[in-house]
């Protein structure tokens, strides 16, 4: 997949301004300051498409990107920042279960994790609740450049023992610095809207 064409098509805090439901979503969950904003720009191929901050937990809305004219990216608000305060977090947690529970075109859930570390507690219940509603199977160890290359492949079983994948899920490494691993991720993303795209026809 190429993609030609992103837009930033809404900012939400809620469902009734979430754009209408009329053409599959594929989301992205991390925690703050993991490096989804970078990673979407490194996708979309625009600078500022997605900001990026040196405040971690800056991102508090769901934001809906347009791509390509047939399909939209979502980026959820970061999770596990600890100096945000507790009302905050919980807030931010239930916009994101309104999200995944309620939106019928939604497709899947990317998450990230830094693949420097073995994924946090907080990790671990949000691929659970991505199991609970089949939204699992894809996860991207970001700022992979940081590890050598002997590390990484220890460092992709230490994720996926914690999360408990299966053997038919997938860990990606990508290097937003390095620009390497992205291309990977975009052919998931062309597979997950062919696939809905057989399926409605």
């Amino acid at each position: 997949m190429i993609i030609k064409k992103a837009d930033i098509e809404t900012v939400a805090v809620k469902p009734s301004q979430y754009p209408e439901a009329n053409v599959p979503e594929i989301a992205f969950a991390g925690r703050s300051n993991v490096g989804k904003s970078s990673l979407l720009n490194l996708l979309t191929n625009r600078r500022n498409l997605a900001r990026t901050s040196g405040n971690p937990g800056k991102t508090r809305t769901i934001n809906f990107y347009r791509i390509n004219d047939e399909f939209r990216i979502v980026d959820l608000p970061g999770y596990g920042y600890a100096k945000i305060s507790r009302s905050q977090s919980e807030g931010w947690g239930e916009m994101i279960e309104m999200y995944l529970e309620g939106r019928p075109t939604l497709l899947k859930v990317i998450q990230l994790v830094d693949i420097r570390h073995a994924p946090s507690v907080q990790d671990v219940q949000m691929y659970e609740y991505l199991r609970h509603f089949g939204l699992d199977g894809i996860v991207v160890a970001t700022k992979a450049d940081k590890v050598s290359t002997n590390e990484k492949q220890k460092c992709i079983s230490v994720i996926k023992k914690t999360l408990g994948l299966s053997a038919e899920d997938k860990v990606i490494p990508v290097s937003t610095l390095k620009k390497t691993g992205y291309d990977m991720l975009l052919d998931e993303l062309e597979q997950l809207i062919e696939a809905s795209a057989s399926v409605t026809e």
